[in-house]
């Protein structure tokens, strides 16, 4: 049957996919758009399928701050050309919506919240990979709640963090700034006490092995590798690091200066960069 421009355009806008794909689809359903909209989803499932082993190490992260409760979510395609592309950005955009309103715990729950027409997420994404040809996967899902929550994307979309504070009304621009710091420092925890053991003995086997290479006593070993431990703390607990704005503070003495009680309580922080 005649396909009109009119019916290509409609189900282009429905379904986000290329010209010549929507005037097959309608094509083969004979002008039915509920069929050519199955027919579409399947040409993605079918996609998905046969690049399921392809690496997906671009895509958009982006987060957000509502209140109490912060999400980020990072979709992963294959190419930066898709990444950047309005509809596959938009896409992640909605992914976190979904996150927000409904508070999944696990990525895993976040692939099967429903979005606006009640199909869940994971069908989406599949439907998009109709559509580019290139393997996505929602790769990362982070969130946090606190009395104060502040989110960040880095120019690019490759990059973001969340933070949470134990006080609300936070300033916005100290909140911000906090954020920014966990973006540009990467600490490994909030402070020393929330460090995992298993970095600490890492870091202090490295400390014992360089000071016994350089010579030193057996029995100053320890002392040593707790004096580096100490170091490691300061470089890389969020807390302890000196403030990118102004190296005279710490994170903890910028935070004072606002509000003595002031602190962090928890972050997170997603990138796609290679680091």
């Amino acid at each position: 049957m005649a396909v009109t421009m009119a019916d290509i355009s409609k189900l282009r806008k429905m379904s986000g996919a290329g010209m010549m794909d929507c005037k097959n689809a309608l094509q083969e359903a004979e002008g039915d758009f509920d069929k050519a909209m199955e027919i579409i989803r399947k040409k993605g499932q079918a996609v998905a399928a046969k690049r399921s082993d392809r690496e997906a190490s671009e895509g958009c992260v982006l987060a957000i701050s509502a209140g109490e409760f912060a999400a980020i979510v990072a979709l992963k395609c294959e190419t930066d050309f898709v990444a950047k592309n309005e509809q596959f950005v938009a896409l992640t955009k909605d992914i976190l919506d979904v996150a927000v309103a409904g508070k999944p715990a696990t990525l895993a729950d976040l692939q099967a919240a429903p979005m606006a027409d009640g199909r869940p997420v994971e069908n989406h994404i599949t439907d998009r990979v109709g559509v580019t040809g290139e393997k996505m996967e929602l790769g990362f899902y982070e969130s946090l709640t606190g009395a104060t929550t502040v989110a960040y994307i880095h120019p690019g979309n490759k990059l973001a963090t969340i933070v949470a504070f134990n006080q609300a009304g936070v300033d916005a621009q100290v909140a911000r700034d906090v954020a920014m710091q966990v973006a540009a420092m990467n600490p490994v925890a909030v402070n020393a006490n929330e460090v995992p053991q298993n970095i600490i003995d890492q870091e202090m086997e490295i400390a014992r092995d360089k000071a016994r290479q350089a010579g030193k006593p057996e029995n100053l070993l320890d002392r040593i590798a707790e004096g580096a431990l100490q170091k490691y703390y300061k470089e890389n607990t969020l807390l302890q690091q000196e403030f990118v704005k102004d190296s005279k503070l710490t994170i903890a003495q910028y935070l004072q200066q606002q509000n003595k009680d002031l602190t962090v309580t928890a972050f997170k922080r997603v990138t796609l960069n290679v680091e």
